[in-house]
């Protein structure tokens, strides 16, 4: 999800308004400022987007949260119930909260409130629950409303209308929206992006290649951001595999050598063998504790063939 969270926020901190007017369904807004939400403690989890806006004469915050998937654990109320509880604290302003749905197939059991009722204390958060899949797709297209823009092949598509034919209608679109080269290139980077939670990479890449946008996507900074990002991540994830290998083959090594010790286990016993070729650390320690531990090579043995 660290990729759309990236994609949603780039938007967010550039059309500010169109998100406020979007999940609040009103055009009278007024932005004051898009919130850091780094500056949340680590006691509760960074929210998405915290806009701060005037309505009627009034601040408000509208918090917008963005889900691949159905949250289980902890279930999305009670996440919701957190963040909008924490940035009471923090802002001590009032909240707009939605949750917006990127897959066609999430949101649909989320209630959209969290209530507690116990012994005489009530306590209750509702929020908006916003399924991409059921706005109407053509609608914002023409409306305009740039940062949702990149967002429209998620959305529902025209009555009769294949969904590969709407996502090529989108990124047309986008490609030819008359703004600035580089915002263009970010549109397009992050419309790329958001439409592999729906459609297969075949269609996507065809439609690149007809449209002829290739080369503008990679000028985007967005697109080299998240190629950045990739890049870290899979270092980051050879790390720990590397980390991992090493401890592994250092138990195993330390299983031999008590064997060696214990019951002069020699490297052409066939459970040496067998041994070194087991992959899972966590059975690699328990078999390391039970060669500590047992009284000849057959108990172990024994654990070994468990």
């Amino acid at each position: 999800m660290a990729e759309f969270d990236t994609i949603s926020k780039h938007l967010i901190q550039k059309y500010p308004n169109d998100f406020a007017s979007f999940t609040l369904g009103r055009e009278d807004v007024e932005v004051l400022a898009v919130i850091d939400t780094e500056q949340f403690t680590i006691e509760a989890h960074q929210t998405d987007s915290l806009i701060r806006v005037r309505i009627d004469d009034e601040e408000v915050l509208v918090h917008n949260e963005f889900q691949t998937t159905d949250s289980t654990n902890p279930p999305m109320p009670r996440r919701m119930a957190g963040y909008i509880g924490h940035a009471i604290r923090q802002h001590g302003l009032p909240i707009f909260s939605n949750v917006i749905y990127l897959r066609p197939n999430a949101g649909r059991r989320d209630p959209g409130y969290y209530v507690q009722e116990h012994l005489g204390y009530q306590f209750a958060v509702q929020y908006r629950v916003i399924r991409l899949i059921e706005t109407e797709g053509e609608r914002v297209l023409e409306s305009g409303q740039s940062g949702l823009i990149p967002f429209t092949p998620l959305m529902k598509p025209p009555e009769g209308m294949t969904s590969d034919v709407w996502l090529q209608q989108c990124i047309h679109t986008a490609r030819t929206r008359p703004i600035d080269r580089s915002y263009r290139a970010d549109y397009l980077a992050g419309m790329v992006a958001l439409s592999e939670l729906v459609y297969e990479s075949e269609v996507i890449s065809g439609i690149i290649f007809k449209e002829g946008i290739m080369d503008l996507i990679r000028e985007s900074s967005l697109f080299q951001h998240l190629t950045q990002e990739s890049r870290e991540e899979a270092r980051e994830e050879g790390i720990e595999q590397g980390i991992e290998q090493g401890e592994r083959r250092s138990t195993i090594g330390a299983i031999l050598e008590v064997l060696e010790i214990r019951f002069d286990l020699s490297d052409a016993h066939p459970l040496s063998s067998r041994i070194a070729a087991i992959d899972d650390l966590q059975r690699l320690k328990q078999l390391l504790r039970a060669a500590i531990q047992v009284p000849n090579l057959e108990a172990f043995q024994r654990v070994l063939d468990v």
